[in-house]
């Protein structure tokens, strides 16, 4: 295991530190991953590094998927044309400060955005 001394300053790190490139013209075969935590513990070791092969997909993706897929696009294009329109902005910052502090209210602006615009997207294109 590889043993990791952090510079000042960095109080944690997590996830991917290099990925394999997709079309293979860099030499980086393997993804490497870090973690680093604090904790109350006996042991001073809270570094940890793994390295991942690539993996290939085995199954095809399925219809469900790529509806979800193109859901997902769909939705966080309309969010970030939203957040920017002018038009919108007054009734969205007042909508969502009215709703904030509710049981089920987002918490966030752009949570906010994600259910406002997700629930249009349903709404134009029901799941049959």
């Amino acid at each position: 295991m590889a043993k990791v001394e952090w510079s000042t300053g960095i109080d944690s790190v997590s996830g991917a530190l290099s990925k394999p490139s997709k079309s293979g013209q860099h030499s980086c075969t393997k993804m490497l991953l870090a973690t680093h935590r604090i904790a109350e513990t006996t042991s001073s070791d809270c570094n940890r590094v793994y390295l991942r092969k690539k993996v290939k997909r085995s199954t095809p993706v399925s219809t469900k998927e790529m509806r979800i897929r193109v859901r997902f696009a769909s939705v966080a294009a309309a969010v970030a044309a939203r957040k920017d329109s002018l038009e919108y902005a007054s009734s969205d910052q007042a909508a969502f400060l009215a709703q904030k502090d509710a049981a089920d209210g987002k918490k966030t602006m752009k949570s906010y955005l994600w259910s406002v615009c997700g629930a249009a997207y349903d709404a134009e294109h029901p799941q049959g």
